[in-house]
């Protein structure tokens, strides 16, 4: 998401964003390190130790574009002490503070402290905000770049879809536009199996589409689909009608 912001929204709005906060929570890092969802609700630092560096390469993509960032750790009741006393010691040995929200929690109240934390990183840490690619490079430079730079990837493939899209495209000159890649939110690579931090893996571009009213060129991955996106249980499998007309399951 932040680099689409970054190379996309940001090139075409004229933003230069002042600082990052990246959210964060034990129980994703846990997840990444993996541990299943029915159990990242227990301690378990091991798990936190091999999944945090899923942040560390965050934090990483975000300084490859200049901005300071600052890492929002979201509590939950369940996290312990010692949990995000790991996350603070680890990201302050990369240089990076950790504000510690409790906002569900407590409303603005817990908030405070982060908000704080950023306020002081802005006024003391410049942002030398820079894009990750110049638009006029070849298409596949572009995917490639990404791929390398924000996902930790090998190579790209392109299948024989995609070859063909890209020349039908360079040939209606549409190819001197940002690259919005279509992936899974669920790992780093194409591969939403492929969690924590993965490298040396090949990304697959299946297709590419111009979104000419948008700006962008899409870079079709594994097997994202675009919209709709449906969740994995529809809504309506909850939604039902009693005899008296009482709607339950909206909310």
């Amino acid at each position: 998401g932040a680099e689409k912001f970054f190379n996309i929204k940001c090139r075409y709005a004229g933003l230069t964003p002042s600082a990052v906060v990246l959210v964060a929570t034990v129980r994703a890092l846990k997840y990444n390190g993996g541990v299943s969802r029915t159990d990242i609700s227990h301690e378990n630092l091991p798990a936190l130790e091999k999944g945090i560096a899923n942040l560390e390469k965050h934090i990483e993509n975000i300084r490859k574009f200049g901005v300071p960032v600052l890492v929002a750790l979201n509590r939950f009741g369940t996290d312990t002490d010692a949990e995000i006393e790991f996350v603070a010691d680890y990201c302050g040995n990369l240089g990076v503070d950790v504000g510690i929200s409790k906002a569900f929690e407590k409303g603005g109240e817990g908030g405070i402290e982060l908000a704080q934390k950023l306020c002081r990183l802005i006024e003391n840490t410049p942002s030398n905000f820079k894009f990750l690619y110049d638009v006029n490079l070849p298409i596949k430079q572009k995917i490639e770049i990404i791929n390398r730079e924000i996902y930790g990837g090998r190579q790209v493939i392109y299948t024989d879809a995609a070859e063909k899209a890209i020349k039908r495209i360079e040939a209606i000159n549409m190819d001197k536009l940002p690259i919005c890649m279509a992936k899974t939110q669920y790992s780093l690579s194409d591969n939403p199996a492929l969690l924590g931090r993965p490298t040396d893996f090949d990304l697959t571009v299946r297709d590419v589409r111009v979104s000419a009213g948008a700006g962008f060129v899409v870079a079709l991955t594994g097997e994202i689909m675009t919209m709709p996106g449906l969740p994995k249980e529809p809504a309506a499998n909850r939604i039902d009608i009693d005899p008296d007309g009482t709607i339950t399951g909206l909310f």
